[in-house]
């Protein structure tokens, strides 16, 4: 499971503000091998994690790229998956490297192979001089991809803006802190890792439960959390990119770098937008 929040604001009124900020979780078995946010040995303009995982090598859940390319994704909760489908992690790390497609054109080329994947929710940007544009496309829900307007959205493992409890109380609390124009950047970096790390459980949730077939009580119950804690698996890495006016780029990762629960490592990233 993961959690995404965003708010895109493509024009701010203040010149302090941000054109995007990005708040996110990756969830994961404590003991999948991954790579730790960094720029790509052969490709030095792309920045992300990387999975390390037998035949699905190079995937990634989360990236940016100096030419303005952004994209995320998250698993649709399902308790039976096809274990022949094709990574999904390669969804992220193939649009970070195209050179042709738009984030729209891509998600449509996406959407015309999605039944080679199990569930998921792909986000795509591009943050350019002159316009910005955020896309969105579930392969569990509508056929056609879309453009979300400026506003602030929130995602797990469902459809966009799906009322899970864990949702809607993160976006409240992710809502509260991006509108608090008094933070500085590391301000509001160290209170977006709050809203990240909220381990409250939101059961019972009878909406999320729905979706849940496959998937044993207490896992559900774990998963109800923000930050997701269950003995082998949970939330492993938290994300926060912000943008600015000026094309600056500020991008945070705390993640766990083995399976201990209470060992965390945290990198930090600054460029400016090649746009």
């Amino acid at each position: 499971m993961c959690i995404i929040f965003i708010k895109f604001d493509p024009r701010p009124a203040s010149k302090s503000a941000y054109r995007l900020i990005l708040a996110a979780n990756r969830d994961e078995y404590y003991n999948r091998p991954s790579k730790a946010a960094d720029f790509w040995g052969t490709n030095t303009d792309v920045l992300s994690g990387l999975d390390l995982e037998y035949g699905k090598e190079g995937g990634s859940w989360l990236g940016i790229n100096k030419n303005g390319k952004l994209a995320a994704i998250t698993n649709y909760m399902e308790g039976r998956p096809n274990p022949d489908a094709q990574g999904r992690g390669f969804l992220v790390s193939n649009y970070l490297i195209d050179k042709d497609l738009d984030c729209y054109s891509y998600l449509k080329k996406v959407s015309t192979e999605s039944h080679l994947y199990n569930g998921f929710n792909l986000l795509t940007a591009e943050f350019k001089a002159k316009q910005d544009h955020v896309c969105y496309y579930g392969n569990r829900g509508n056929n056609e991809p879309i453009h979300l307007k400026p506003g602030i959205y929130s995602l797990s493992n469902s459809l966009l803006d799906t009322p899970w409890k864990k949702l809607l109380q993160g976006k409240r609390h992710f809502t509260s802190i991006v509108n608090n124009q008094s933070l500085s950047c590391d301000g509001l970096v160290q209170e977006l890792l709050s809203v990240l790390n909220n381990e409250e459980l939101n059961a019972p949730d009878p909406v999320q439960e729905s979706q849940g077939d496959g998937y044993t009580k207490s896992m559900i119950q774990a998963m109800s959390a923000v930050c997701v804690r269950a003995p082998d698996y949970g939330t492993r890495t938290n994300t926060i990119i912000l943008i600015d006016v000026e094309g600056n780029v500020t991008f945070t990762e705390r993640t766990m770098p083995n399976c201990d629960t209470n060992n965390w490592t945290t990198s930090y990233f600054q460029f400016k937008l090649q746009t």
